[in-house]
């Protein structure tokens, strides 16, 4: 059987790597829906290559432009635009498996419309399973499907747990990842650090909101709070360990004693060929005691998003919502110049006392939460000018 895939974030470099490996093996995999927010160029391009049944552009403006250049393409399939075209495709019988890299809360929505008609899923951003935990986890359970993340630590941790979605006899998880071009270092040293430290002037968009995240240790705390919330575990109970390699590991620990290993790919496409088909199981780790650097815990006190994410997982409801909006809003005025970098913890922090926790009803009532935080973070920044 030829497994139908729907790619959301078709044009950004996981859905380019996941088109790759669906072109590689025709036999087994066809791309049939295919959405981009913007990027219509690059969207005909992929069409005119994979023939899908659906093309989608987020921006309902952008429709007809998409039609036009598809028919000059001499590519023939349906065309829609909007938020509401994207998660009717996720949902719809064009495809089975669903692969959604769209960043965000329009991540959200995909893959809540995915799992609740039971897809087989496949999650490119931890901001889904960190801001929706719960929510995702209702419509699994409401729709039966597969997920299976492609981040190379949470899907090193999968593997290791051979797909278990509640993980009762797990005592510990730790994560191992990179630890960000700014290890070692102490606050003073990190006082004049410029965007240019980070990112060239040719990155945009989520590139350069990356690795900020990735030198903060917020990217790094989203991925604990979506192992806590995908594999069932409270929040003490998963470890970040970090070290100056590029690889990413997971150690599992069980309540009998015993120690489990995983080793992650740093080729996203072999995370991307290996989900589609579902492969689990122990592959070859190295020791990491023998690694250069051995991990080793992270200075919260230096690096305060990580213990901030902490913080959120354990308050629970729609803390991790708030957290990432108003991480997003920091992180974007440390970019323009507005703040320095280690103000970003700071602005969070005076974000989430500003905003309790609420329980996490819906993803309209989440939206309005993450506007909140927003709206919140922009008060700071203009109240501290």
């Amino acid at each position: 059987m030829i497994r139908r895939v729907a790619v959301f974030g078709a044009t950004g470099s996981v859905g380019i790597d996941a088109l790759d490996v669906v072109l590689r093996y025709p036999d087994r995999y066809r791309a049939s829906v295919l959405s981009a927010h913007r990027n219509v160029e690059a969207l005909v391009k992929l069409c005119a290559l994979h023939r899908p049944d659906l093309a989608i552009v987020a921006d309902p403006a952008l429709e007809a432009e998409l039609a036009r250049r598809l028919a000059a393409a001499g590519v023939q399939c349906e065309v829609a635009s909007g938020s509401k075209a994207v998660t009717q495709g996720a949902a719809s019988t064009l495809c089975d498996t669903v692969i959604a890299a769209i960043p965000g809360l329009a991540g959200v929505a995909v893959t809540l419309a995915a799992a609740r008609v039971g897809k087989r899923l496949l999650l490119a951003h931890q901001e889904s399973a960190a801001v929706a935990g719960s929510l995702l986890q209702q419509a699994f359970a409401e729709g039966g499907g597969e997920w299976v993340p492609l981040s190379p630590a949470l899907h090193a941790a999968y593997q290791c747990l051979s797909g278990e979605r509640v993980s009762d006899d797990v005592a510990r998880l730790a994560l191992v990842t990179p630890g960000g071009p700014f290890l070692g270092r102490r606050r003073a040293e990190l006082m004049t650090v410029l965007p240019d430290r980070l990112c060239t002037p040719s990155d945009r968009g989520t590139r350069r909101r990356t690795a900020v995240n990735i030198a903060s240790l917020m990217d790094q705390g989203l991925h604990v709070i979506a192992a806590h919330q995908l594999f069932q575990l409270a929040p003490e109970r998963v470890d970040l360990l970090v070290h100056t390699e590029e690889r990413a590991y997971a150690l599992i620990e069980r309540n009998n004693g015993s120690l489990q290993a995983q080793s992650g790919e740093s080729d996203s496409r072999r995370i991307i060929a290996q989900a589609l088909v579902l492969e689990t199981g122990m592959g070859p780790l190295e020791r990491l005691s023998d690694a250069p650097t051995p991990p080793d815990r992270p200075d919260i006190a230096t690096f305060r998003c990580l213990a901030l994410a902490y913080q959120a997982a354990q308050a629970g409801g729609d803390a991790p919502a708030i957290l990432n909006a108003a991480n997003e809003v920091a992180v974007e005025a440390f970019l323009t110049g507005a703040r320095p970098f280690l103000s970003i913890a700071d602005l969070i922090e005076q974000v989430l006392m500003e905003l309790p926790p609420e329980p996490v009803v819906d993803i309209q009532i989440l939206s309005e939460r993450d506007r909140t935080a927003r709206a919140a973070a922009r008060r700071v920044l203009r109240n501290a000018c």
